[in-house]
C-alpha cells in the first residue's frame, strides 16, 4: 500500500503507513489513534500542573497568575506561527491515505524550514520587545507583571523547541502513527518535571529561580526532546523520514498549500486566544482581581484541561480519520468516526465534571489554593466548567473533523461567533448596564462554548468538506 520513496543515488526503505485508519473497524481505529494523544496530552499537561503547584506553593498565588497571564500571550502570539501545522497535518494526512509516501515527506520537511524561519526571525525577537506591552494589554496587576514578564520573554525567545516538537508530533500522528509522539511527550515531560523541581525551589548549589525556573525548565525539557525528534527522521526510524540529500531552498508550491490550509487556522487560533486575554481583562477589572485571574489560571488553564487533553486527543483522531478517509476515497467513514469520537468525548467530559461539582475544594488544594475568596472564586468556576466540557469536547471533534477534511476556513468564522462576540459581547454589556460579577464571566464562556459546538455541527452537515481538492504536483 506504500509507494517506495526513491531518493537520488539509491533507494531507501521505509516503515509503511497503517491501513487500519482506512480499511479497519472504526471504533477499534478512533482509539487507536486517540488513546495514545490523550495520555500524551494527560501527561504533558502534567508538566504545566507541576509548574503552577510548585510556584503556587513557593512563589504564591501572584505566581499562579503570572503564569497564567503569560501562558495566555505565549499562546495567542505563537498560535499564528503554528498556524503551519495545521496545512501540514491536512496535507500529510491526505497523502498517506492515498499512500503518497513522497508527498508526506516532503511537505513536512518544508514545514519545518518555515517554522525555523517564523520561530527564530520573527517570534523570538517581536515577542520579546513586545511583552511589556502585552502584560499591560491585559490588565495584569504590577505584582503579577513582575512575575510574568522574565516568564515569557523566555518562553518566547527559546520557543523553537517547543514550536518544533509539536509540529513533528502532528506530521507522525497525522501519518497514522500516535504512539511515537507519545513515548516523546512523555520524556519531555519528565524532564519538564526535572528541571522545574530543581529550578523553581531550588536545589544544593543551584538558586531558586521562582516563576522564571518554570520557563526555564519548559525551554530545557522541550529543546532535548525536538532534537531527538529531529535525529529520530533523519534515522529512517519512522513512518516520515528526512534525508541529508533534500534541498535547503524553499519550495514554493508546497508552502503556498501550507498557508492555504493553515492561515485559517491561525486565525481561528488567534481569535479563540483573544477572547481568553479579552476575559482576563474583565477578570482584571472584578474586585480581588489577583485573585480571580489566579483561580481562571488554575480553574480553567490546568483543571479544564483535563477535558481538554482527552478531547484533544479525540480532534486529532478525527483529523487524521477524516484527512486519511477522505484521501483514500472513503466520506462515509469520515460521518461515522467523527460521530464515534464526539460520542467518546461527551462519556470523558461527564465523568470530569462530575469531579467538578462534587470535589472542587481538594482540586483547588493542589495547587495551593486555600484561602476563603480564592476557594469561594473557584468552587463558582468549576461548576460551570462542568457544564461547558459537555459542549467543548463535542465541538473539538467536529473541528477536528473538518480541519482534517481541509474545512480550515468554517472552524474560523465559528470561533469568530463562539469565543468573541458571544462571550465578549455579553460580559461588555453586562459591564455597561449594572457592572460586572464573576458568575458573568463563568456564564459567557458556558454560552460561548455552547454556540461552538452547534454551529460545527451544522458546518460538518452541510458536507462542504467532500469537495476540497488536495495536492502539490510531482517532485
Amino acid at each position: 500500500p506504500l509507494a517506495d520513496h526513491r531518493m537520488t543515488g539509491r533507494q531507501l526503505p521505509q516503515q509503511q503507513f497503517d491501513r487500519r485508519v482506512v480499511e479497519g473497524p472504526l471504533g477499534h481505529s478512533v482509539w487507536l489513534l486517540a488513546w495514545p494523544t490523550m495520555v500524551q496530552n494527560i501527561i504533558g499537561g502534567l508538566q504545566g500542573v507541576v509548574d503552577q503547584v510548585l510556584v503556587g506553593n513557593y512563589v504564591g498565588h501572584i505566581g499562579n497568575a503570572a503564569i497564567g497571564v503569560s501562558m495566555q500571550i505565549f499562546i495567542l502570539v505563537i498560535v499564528f506561527v503554528a498556524s503551519i501545522f495545521t496545512g501540514m497535518a491536512v496535507l500529510v494526512a491526505r497523502f498517506a491515505g492515498a499512500g503518497d509516501a513522497d508527498k508526506v515527506n516532503r511537505s513536512v520537511y518544508q514545514a519545518f524550514i518555515v517554522a525555523i524561519g517564523l520561530s527564530l526571525g520573527v517570534l523570538a525577537p517581536l515577542g520579546y520587545w513586545a511583552a511589556p506591552a502585552l502584560l499591560n494589554a491585559i490588565n495584569a496587576t504590577p505584582d503579577v507583571q513582575v512575575e510574568a514578564l522574565p516568564y515569557i520573554r523566555i518562553m518566547f525567545v527559546f520557543s523553537f523547541g517547543m514550536l518544533s516538537f509539536f509540529m513533528f508530533s502532528g506530521a507522525v500522528r497525522a501519518a497514522g502513527d500516535a504512539k511515537t509522539p507519545m513515548r516523546l511527550g512523555i520524556l519531555m515531560t519528565g524532564l519538564n518535571v526535572i528541571f522545574s523541581v530543581v529550578l523553581i525551589s531550588g536545589f544544593g548549589p543551584i538558586p531558586a529561580f521562582g516563576t522564571r525556573g518554570a520557563a526555564m525548565g519548559s525551554v530545557l525539557a522541550s529543546g532535548i526532546t525536538s532534537l531527538i525528534f529531529i535525529w529520530l527522521l533523519f534515522s529512517n526510524r519512522l513512518v516520515i523520514r528526512f534525508s541529508r540529500t533534500m534541498a535547503y531552498r524553499p519550495d514554493w508550491q508546497i508552502i503556498r498549500q501550507l498557508f492555504r490550509f493553515g492561515l485559517p487556522a491561525g486565525f481561528q487560533g488567534i481569535v479563540m486566544n483573544l477572547g481568553g486575554l479579552l476575559m482576563l481583562r474583565f477578570i482584571g477589572a472584578l474586585p480581588f482581581s489577583a485573585q480571580a485571574q489566579g483561580v481562571y489560571s488554575v480553574g480553567y488553564t490546568q483543571l479544564f484541561s483535563l477535558i481538554t487533553w482527552t478531547s484533544h486527543g479525540l480532534l486529532g483522531a478525527a483529523t487524521v480519520m477524516a484527512g486519511q478517509n477522505l484521501g483514500a476515497g472513503h466520506p462515509d467513514r469520515v460521518v461515522r468516526s467523527t460521530h464515534i469520537s464526539a460520542s467518546l468525548g461527551l462519556g470523558l467530559a461527564g465523568l470530569v465534571g462530575t469531579a467538578f461539582i462534587f470535589i472542587p475544594e481538594p482540586l483547588l488544594a493542589l495547587f495551593g489554593m486555600t484561602e476563603g475568596t480564592v476557594v469561594t472564586l473557584g468552587r463558582e468556576l468549576l461548576r460551570y466548567l462542568a457544564i461547558s466540557g459537555l459542549f467543548v469536547t463535542v465541538a473539538m471533534t467536529y473541528t477536528g473533523a473538518l480541519q482534517g477534511t481541509g474545512d480550515t476556513r468554517g472552524p474560523f468564522y465559528i470561533s469568530i461567533v463562539s469565543q468573541l462576540i458571544v462571550p465578549v459581547g455579553l460580559c461588555t454589556v453586562l459591564q455597561a448596564i449594572r457592572g460586572l460579577e464573576s458568575t458573568d464571566i463563568w456564564l459567557a464562556i458556558v454560552l460561548g462554548h455552547m454556540t461552538r459546538c452547534l454551529l460545527s455541527i451544522l458546518r460538518f452537515r452541510q458536507g462542504h468538506w467532500r469537495r476540497i481538492a488536495v495536492d502539490i504536483g510531482s517532485a
